[in-house]
């Protein structure tokens, strides 16, 4: 699918899949090093892996959250692809606020969720159609992910369009009224009927919005396991969109790794003035090559020095 026909299906339906977006080649360096955050399939079901049991009480007790065990992992998370599609649907000027790794076995927990949207976790107003403040998130295939490996399901706008913002999740069948109004009690299986599976080869991007509606599916295949990450991406001005504050995560060692090796357009994305910013002084720049002995500030000191 070419940036043009996705940002169109994205605009139509909430969502656009993008089959082997990224190729074996792009990916090839964060595969090689997955190991360091997440048992393989075979460490998981054979109990191996000591690292086993942290994935069986809760299906989101799989997520890593950037920068990652794995320098290529959190390049992969910034790669300029990834920052292509971003800017193809939300504009250059944009930030990554989110970053998640996420490993998933089959049998280790459930992970057949409701329809639901995630905007409730993801801003802290609700979504808007403005295309100066909208919201991208993304699924990214590590490896193949075909519909007995759990690939999300979504269900497109076309359909969705007159839903309130509340109740956020629907139950497939009528449920128990508990009083909680995020919850609908009247089942929806229509909305189950209208979605549409995300099944692809490895390199598959998903992109879609926080207002999407949608589910995570179970893994069915005997001793398989699933590696994917989830990327939130925002435009610059919509600061009530957040979930991590990076600030938080930078005196981390991945962190410094990170930095070491992303490109000023890679680290603009997480909040770092790029080139030309009224931040870039001698002075900053003087105190930044202290914290990251590491990077190369040449393309900030560039603007600064004087023409000859």
């Amino acid at each position: 699918m070419r940036l043009e026909d996705a940002a169109q299906a994205w605009r139509d339906d909430g969502f656009a899949v993008l089959p082997g977006y990224l190729s074996a080649e792009d990916l090839a360096p964060a595969v090689d090093e997955l190991e360091l955050c997440f048992p393989s399939a075979d460490g998981f079901h054979s109990g191996s892996d000591p690292r086993r049991d942290r994935f069986v009480s809760d299906e989101f007790d799989g997520i890593d959250t950037f920068p990652f065990a794995s320098l290529q992992l959190s390049l992969l998370a910034v790669h300029p692809k990834i920052l292509d599609l971003a800017a193809s649907l939300l504009g250059e000027d944009q930030r990554l606020y989110s970053a998640e790794a996420w490993a998933k076995y089959t049998g280790a927990t459930e992970y057949d969720q409701w329809l639901h949207r995630d905007y409730l976790i993801h801003t802290m107003l609700v979504p808007s159609d403005a295309t100066a403040f909208r919201q991208l998130e993304l699924f990214v295939y590590l490896v193949d992910v075909p519909d007995d490996l759990g690939p999300p399901h979504l269900v497109s706008t076309r359909h969705t369009a007159d839903l309130p913002v509340l109740p956020n999740w629907y139950p497939r069948s009528d449920v128990e009224a508990t009083g909680d109004r995020f919850v609908a009690s009247t089942g929806r299986p229509d909305l189950y009927e209208a979605e549409v599976s995300a099944a692809g080869p490895a390199g598959t991007v998903v992109a879609f919005t926080p207002d999407t509606v949608h589910r995570g599916t179970a893994l069915t295949r005997p001793g398989g396991a699933r590696y994917s990450m989830h990327l939130s991406y925002r435009t610059a001005v919509a600061e009530w969109a957040q979930r991590k504050g990076w600030p938080d995560r930078s005196h981390d060692a991945a962190w410094y790794r990170f930095v070491d090796e992303a490109t000023p357009r890679q680290l603009a994305v997480l909040g770092f003035p790029p080139p030309g910013h009224p931040f870039w002084t001698p002075a900053t720049l003087s105190a930044v090559a202290l914290r990251y002995p590491g990077l190369d500030l040449g393309p900030w000191r560039e603007p600064l020095e004087p023409h000859r």
